[in-house]
């Protein structure tokens, strides 16, 4: 007895279906059929209606419905549609995710594309009415009878998070010591809560979050469901645990009973256990081994993947262990005529892949199993009328040992068609004892002949139907993940193209940032030069430069004059440069004369007459700026000593012609006057 059947036998089926309303309306109302399991053996059991089961009908809403799933806790909630219990997907995984542990949500329908209940109620027996409550009671029965697919929007995995249960705080005088009691109870609670997975034999991964103390939260990975870990729901003090299942990407359909084909096993008894199943096509179908499993565990495992019709070995003579195993499931043995060698194995088995030695040295035994049969299968099925199973005609010959004709006849009779015989007449199946039939009889057994190859041959292409969409829901699959990937393509380019202008408007900014370093490093070297001077007052020259410092006036004014005393002052020996020397007058070439500057570099424009005299008498040299470079610096300014002193060395000797020229001159205007001054005398006595 599986322990699906024991867990039914133990807990209640809901039947359920649309009462009244609509689930997308307000107050939808559900016709609910109980099936409570009861003991016959039991003398105070009250009356079953049906075999072990005490019904109980009801129409209820849907929020006493949730509260009677979550209070009975049931092994099925079934149902014709799933999407009679929510409006959408999003809804319906928040009903899967608010059932109890162990309680399955049951489609007895079938999976994406679901047939009428009252067809799969018809091909399992049980009884069907049209009305809500007969339609909840035969879904509540064909669950019970393992019949359907679940619903499932979670996969197998499970998430068990232990954190803090409280906020750290933002402070105070025992903050430290607080936040350390917190963690260190994160710490101990996770190794509870991992001590108890390793009891219960569970596989599992374990992430961590170090903080101050001890684990600010710790995450498991529990291969296993929520009703098979021995940890729930918790919130205690410092400590909050929670419980939940790994979300699939959508909403799923399994069945609960997997269909059990015939198929071929191959064993390797010993230290590890191994066994490998193969399709009477020579497909592989599963593998297991383990060290720990006994002969029940691995019997288990062998009937959930099918109905053995032969079992082999790969060694001479066939193992005691195997042996057993094949009269436990009344299978044909193989066994090689000798022990199958290692290279042989490795080539029968490379494009499978397996675990280990004793997974390949299994897969090895009934792959040659099937080898050693494929042409007895293949006589088979050409002798097996399309209407017979394939497998079921194989399984009577290969492990029942009769002929193909007796075993079609056996599944003939099974079926009822009475068309089988009983093999003792002619080879064209007539009785010779029977009348000859007549003309009328012999047209109706051609056609029955070929309404049963009609039937055969819509049943072919009704199996091809079923082939062509399931390519097409692979197509599908396809095509979604290739827009997946293509989505995801895209925003990859856009997320490259942001990037790339991104880069490009760095890369201007780097360039602006170069060229306002250069400007800056070529101010800086320039500023080296300059940095001996004093900037009180400039008069001082860099020693051993060659260079004296300029005082710039922007124009010869008496304004511009005092903006530059202002600045930095004016004082004697400085060196002035007149950016505009034109336009001043007396009183302003005095101002700058009194200043008793050592050189006047004049720029733009021409000195007047009066300001170029007043400055003459003075004494202060006025230079041209060809003659003398002026270099400037935001502010500061200076002069080549050398260019200076050379164009004041010109000025001087220039000034001091200039000088013997005005004595001379006046000299001259002397004796022109005293000449005059003798001679006006004598003309008057003449006259």
């Amino acid at each position: 007895m599986t322990t699906r059947t024991i867990r039914a036998r133990d807990r209640p089926v809901f039947g359920v279906d649309v009462h009244s309303g609509d689930v997308r309306g307000d107050s939808p109302s559900y016709a609910l059929v109980i099936l409570d399991p009861v003991d016959e053996d039991d003398p105070d059991a009250p009356d079953a209606d049906g075999p072990m089961a005490r019904v109980t009908r009801d129409v209820v809403s849907f929020r006493k419905l949730c509260r009677l799933i979550d209070d009975r806790e049931p092994l099925y909630v079934a149902t014709d549609n799933a999407y009679e219990l929510a409006a959408d997907k999003g809804e319906l995984v928040g009903f899967l995710r608010s059932l109890p542990d162990g309680t399955r949500l049951v489609q007895v329908t079938g999976a994406e594309r679901p047939e009428p209940l009252s067809r799969v109620a018809s091909r399992h027996g049980i009884p069907y009415g049209k009305k809500p409550m007969k339609e909840a009671e035969a879904a509540a029965r064909l669950a019970a009878a393992n019949v359907g697919h679940e619903v499932t929007a979670f996969t197998d995995e499970t998430r068990v998070k232990v954190s803090r249960g409280r906020s750290t705080g933002k402070g105070g005088w025992s903050q430290d010591r607080y936040t350390r009691r917190i963690h260190g109870n994160v710490r101990k609670r996770t190794r509870q809560v991992q001590s108890k997975l390793k009891e219960a034999n569970l596989d599992f991964e374990r992430d961590v979050t170090e903080k101050y103390g001890g684990y600010a939260n710790a995450t498991f990975t529990v291969a296993a469901r929520p009703e098979e870990i021995p940890v729930s729901n918790s919130r205690a003090g410092d400590v909050r645990v929670e419980v939940e299942r790994e979300r699939r990407d959508g909403i799923e359909y399994e069945p609960l009973v997997k269909r059990r084909d015939r198929v071929i096993v191959g064993i390797d008894p010993g230290t590890t256990t191994a066994a490998a199943v193969v399709g009477l096509d020579g497909t592989v179908h599963a593998l297991y081994s383990s060290r720990t499993g006994d002969t029940a565990e691995v019997t288990e495992w062998i009937v959930e993947q099918g109905r053995p019709i032969i079992v082999a070995a790969d060694v001479e003579p066939m193992p005691e262990t195997v042996e057993k195993f094949r009269r436990s499931f009344d299978a044909a043995g193989w066994r090689p005529t000798t022990d199958l060698p290692v290279d042989e194995k490795l080539h029968r088995t490379r494009e499978a892949s397996y675990a280990n030695d004793h997974e390949r040295d299994a897969l090895a035994a009934a792959l040659y199993a099937y080898d050693d049969h494929e042409d007895q299968f293949e006589r088979i099925a050409a002798k097996t009328p399309p209407r017979l199973d394939r497998e079921a005609v194989i399984a009577g010959v290969v492990a029942g040992g009769s002929s193909v004709e007796a075993v079609v006849d056996d599944l003939s009779e099974d079926d009822g068609d009475g068309g089988g015989g009983s093999g003792d007449g002619d080879a064209d199946g007539t009785d010779p004892t029977e009348p000859e039939r007549t003309e009328e009889e012999e047209t109706i057994r051609r056609l029955r002949e070929r309404v049963d190859r009609l039937e055969s041959h819509a049943e072919s292409l009704e199996d091809d139907l079923d082939e062509r969409d399931d390519r097409i829901d692979e197509l599908e699959g396809e095509l979604e993940e290739s827009k997946r990937e293509e989505r995801i393509e895209a925003r990859t380019r856009r997320a490259v193209s942001r990037l790339e202008r991104e880069t490009d408007r760095l890369e201007r900014e780097r360039d602006e940032a170069q060229e306002r370093v250069e400007d800056l490093e070529r101010k800086v070297e320039t500023l080296k030069e300059l940095w001996r001077l004093d900037h009180s007052n400039f008069g001082d020259v860099a020693e051993g430069r060659g260079l004296v410092s300029v005082k710039v006036v922007e124009q010869f004014t008496l304004d511009a004059l005092d903006a530059a005393d202002d600045a930095y002052g004016l004082v004697a020996g400085d060196v002035v440069f007149l950016r505009d020397a034109s336009g001043a007058g007396r009183r302003t070439a005095e101002r700058l004369a009194e200043a008793e500057p050592r050189a006047v570099i004049r720029g733009e424009g021409n000195l007047s007459d009066v300001a170029d005299a007043v400055l003459f008498e003075r004494g202060v040299p006025v230079v041209a700026a060809d003659a003398v470079p002026v270099r400037e610096v935001d502010e500061l300014a200076v002069a080549s000593e050398e260019d200076l002193a050379a164009a004041v060395d010109d000025w001087e000797e220039r000034a001091e012609q200039r000088r013997r020229d005005e004595k001379a001159e006046r000299i001259d205007r002397i004796i022109s006057e005293h000449r005059a001054g003798r001679t006006l005398p004598e003309t008057e006595e003449t006259d």
